[in-house]
């Protein structure tokens, strides 16, 4: 009986992230809004606080543990016990996946973004940009534009997607917008920012632990999308960044699918920082690569998704056979 209690509680995850997932994209369409402003100023205005310049290197890395602790805990501990009190758990369940799930709007917004360069109305396709990039673009050409916009929908569908998913699926509503605070988190306090380079060394970390094998997962996937082209030889360039503990395969892979080149120099708070650039050979973007990426990146989403169905599926079947 726990088993066939375990199957239905998986197809019921697999349904509330369909329907929830469905209800997002609708929603977004006519109210553009994010649930998590609020927390991201919170750790904006923290940061303000505990991340003094004067202090040490370690005093700043010591403080953004902390930092980390007392914003997390809270927060997921009252979650935690507030469930006790819902009498419908899966509507409590839908409400925190919603609130999880993220980059919904990015997909409308790259196609926007392309149309604009196409039309050389660079302004317009810089502020559709710039809340989806922590970089500078300001000084963006066509060209930085183009490459901004293709890395963003990569990794913000892998952070706020389907990384969110996997811990939905694997590990339940909690333990995705633990995921996701966790991510906002390194949003606001990213090491690239050179203020933050040892505030926030401990939430980097935390996050690049828990991105790794979800993102190495949407890699495979995505070499999938590249048969018939040179698979062999994109898994032999790919491999030596498969233990990294970084999203590097999966720009690289991107990169090499779409045959441009992507990465390279960026500015963050005025400070130009010299990125790793993968595929180098190739020829640099244009916006058609924007829509380009956009379908390899909807061809992980679908792919995975309906694999989730049918292991729903089977496992339904499996269920109702036992039962019989």
């Amino acid at each position: 009986m726990a088993v066939i209690a375990a199957l239905n509680e998986f197809s019921l995850c697999v349904l509330l992230l369909l329907g929830v997932s469905l209800l997002k994209i609708i929603t977004t369409r006519f109210i553009a809004h994010e649930p998590l402003n609020a927390f991201r100023f919170y750790c904006a205005r923290l940061a303000d606080k505990v991340n003094k310049p004067q202090n040490s290197a370690r005093q700043q890395t010591i403080a953004g543990l902390v930092g980390i602790f007392v914003t997390l805990l809270p927060i997921v501990t009252i979650l935690w016990l507030f469930e006790a009190f819902i009498e419908v758990v899966w509507v409590w369940q839908a409400l925190l996946l919603y609130i999880a799930l993220g980059a919904i709007g990015l997909d409308r917004d790259s196609k926007s973004i392309a149309v604009a360069l196409s039309s050389n109305q660079k302004y317009a396709a810089k502020q559709q940009l710039n809340p989806w990039v922590l970089r500078e673009t300001d000084q963006l050409s066509s060209l930085g534009i183009s490459k901004a916009c293709i890395e963003a929908q990569l990794l913000r569908s892998i952070q706020q997607g389907f990384t969110v998913a996997c811990y939905f699926i694997v590990a339940g509503p909690l333990a995705a917008i633990t995921y996701r605070l966790l991510l906002e988190m390194h949003y606001s306090w990213n090491i690239k920012q050179p203020n933050f380079k040892n505030f926030g060394q401990y939430i980097h970390q935390i996050v690049s632990i828990l991105q790794w094998l979800p993102t190495r997962l949407f890699t495979i996937i995505l070499l999938f999308s590249a048969l018939g082209q040179n698979l062999l030889l994109y898994f032999r360039l790919i491999k030596p960044h498969f233990f990294a503990l970084n999203n590097n395969i999966a720009i690289y892979t991107l990169a090499l699918i779409i045959e441009v080149r992507i990465g390279g120099v960026a500015m963050y708070q005025g400070v130009k920082l010299r990125k790793k650039s993968f595929n180098d050979h190739a020829r640099q973007p244009e916006p058609k690569d924007i829509i380009h990426a956009r379908t390899r990146i909807r061809y992980v989403m679908y792919f995975s998704t309906t694999c989730l169905i049918l292991l729903a599926l089977a496992l339904n079947i499996i269920t109702f056979n036992q039962m019989n």
